[in-house]
């Protein structure tokens, strides 16, 4: 596929299963997320692979955070909490180190990593894969952080879950805007 098939055709995946990527195809990816855009040479981007059995207990990291500030969460919905990690083979966090600086904005750090994500999702795409970019609480929670081993100064700019899309299940295409809405020409 060409670069603005792949551009026009990415969506989100709906549901995934095994196999995700192995290592050469992670490889691949993680060369694509490093070549972000990086103004300043920062490389604010880091990534943690969430794989195998350990997205097991990274569900469970999701629910104890659930049931610590929500107490009164019925046991269906903590399960329910748990079993996000399990939506894909892998996940790969992707986080932004920021690194204060008098010349590079943190804000341009931060888009550097988003960039990187970006990247992820289209590596991912042209590889045949389907991934998903994920948030919610947990990527501004500081346990989260914590309890994955980032500093505390990180963000989480999105946990991103990569597999095969699921035999049967396609991505419903959503109506996208026309580009022409969004666009205007500055006159000076």
């Amino acid at each position: 596929m060409d670069a603005l098939e792949l551009l026009h055709t990415r969506a989100s995946a709906v549901k995934l299963q095994e196999p995700g990527p192995g290592a050469d195809h992670l490889d691949a990816i993680f060369r694509s997320a490093v070549r972000a855009p990086d103004h300043g040479r920062r490389r604010p981007w880091r990534f943690l692979v969430i794989a195998n059995a350990h997205r097991e207990r990274f569900g469970d990291v999701m629910a104890e955070l659930l049931k610590a500030d929500k107490p009164d969460t019925p046991p269906d919905m903590l399960q329910k909490e748990r079993e996000k990690a399990l939506r894909a083979p892998l996940i790969i966090v992707t986080v932004a180190r920021i690194k204060a600086d008098d010349k590079i904005p943190e804000v341009e750090q931060l888009l550097s990593a988003a960039a990187a994500a970006q990247n992820i999702m289209l590596a991912a795409h042209a590889l045949g894969y389907g991934a998903m970019w994920k948030t919610g609480d947990a990527a501004y929670d500081v346990r989260m952080k914590r309890a994955l081993g980032l500093e505390a100064g990180d963000s989480i700019v999105g946990f991103i879950y990569i597999g095969t899309p699921a035999k049967g299940v396609t991505v419903k295409e959503r109506p996208r805007p026309s580009h022409s809405e969004y666009v205007s020409t500055w006159q000076g």
